[in-house]
């Protein structure tokens, strides 16, 4: 049996073209979800460059805790804040998920397994929800979509925890390094940090976000190539606005003078937003849904069938 598939143009208006229009009207009615992890040692700028990238205040700096007066045993804890951004007529509901303790105790031995352990949480517990019997409709979506992994500026390239960090979690999430307080750095000394770092990706063969995929038209190709010749971004964020010699900007100031945070020259800031929000923001959450939480549903669904075949098989076997 054949099927011959032709391309037909209806000889008067049918009206079908309007689909892609309540498609948009009911995503607008339904909002997006968006979750954003933050992972990095304290003094980055992580909660600074957040409530920068949004243009709101998300989350608060750290407490300013003396660190040295913590139990050496502590790990890392998960903190989750949820927001509701309103945009033109697109609603944002964001989680931000900040890890505060990261690499800042004496012992960071397996720092990073309470993070892989909440992402691999939120994949199960989506997972059981979908699989129950009487599925909601719209499944509350805890998943992590993005991974901002922040880089010490030490022009020496990654630790020891940065690799087994990054091998963990560039396995099960969309991770997205970038360099924190990059205005430590001078340009040259930013760029050959950028290249070392990259080879090191390379090196320890992580996948970093953005992938490539066949499904990918040449534009598309084009700009991902782009975007990973500049990942780590070098970033800096100011939720303050300066004025140098009469002209205003969000940036900072420092003893050397002052940064603009939207110059390109001086700050990646802007290369990074445009990547997060206005380029890659639907992308980063269908690579959650249907790479790394699709081979987490294959993997969870292959266990449950070889437990049921374990439990059928016993009886027969003590025969």
């Amino acid at each position: 049996m054949s099927t011959d598939t032709a391309s037909v143009h209806p000889v008067s208006y049918v009206g079908f073209d309007t689909i892609t229009s309540q498609i948009e009207n009911r995503l607008l009615k339904k909002g997006f979800q968006f979750n954003i992890m933050v992972v990095g040692h304290s003094g980055l700028g992580k909660s600074t460059l957040l409530n920068t990238l949004f243009a709101s205040h998300l989350i608060d700096s750290s407490t300013g805790d003396d660190i040295t007066n913590l139990p050496i045993t502590k790990t890392t804890e998960i903190k989750v804040s949820t927001h509701v951004l309103q945009e033109d007529r697109v609603r944002l509901n964001i989680s931000v998920i900040d890890t505060p303790g990261f690499g800042d105790f004496i012992n960071n031995d397996r720092a990073w397994e309470p993070i892989v352990k909440y992402i691999k949480e939120q994949h199960s517990q989506y997972l059981r929800k979908e699989l129950t019997t009487n599925r909601d409709r719209h499944i509350p979506d805890t998943r992590v979509h993005a991974v901002l992994y922040f880089v010490q500026p030490n022009s020496k390239g990654l630790t020891p925890l940065d690799v087994e960090a990054l091998k963990k979690l560039t396995e099960i999430a969309n991770v997205i390094p970038v360099i924190g307080k990059a205005d430590s750095l001078t340009i040259d000394e930013r760029n050959s940090f950028r290249e070392t770092i990259q080879n090191e990706f390379h090196k320890y063969g992580f996948n970093i976000y953005p992938y490539d995929s066949s499904d990918l038209s040449q534009e598309e190709i084009e700009l991902n190539e782009n975007i990973r010749s500049v990942i780590p971004f070098a970033v800096v964020g100011s939720e303050k606005e300066i004025e140098v010699n009469g002209e205003k900007f969000r940036g900072r100031k420092t003893r050397w003078g002052a940064i603009n945070i939207e110059d390109v020259e001086q700050c990646e800031f802007v290369y990074l937003r445009e990547f997060l929000m206005r380029t890659h923001l639907h992308d980063l959450i269908e690579s959650t849904a249907f790479i790394h939480y699709e081979a987490f549903r294959a993997r969870q669904l292959i266990a449950l069938k070889e437990n049921a075949s374990n439990r059928n098989s016993a009886p027969m076997a003590q025969r």
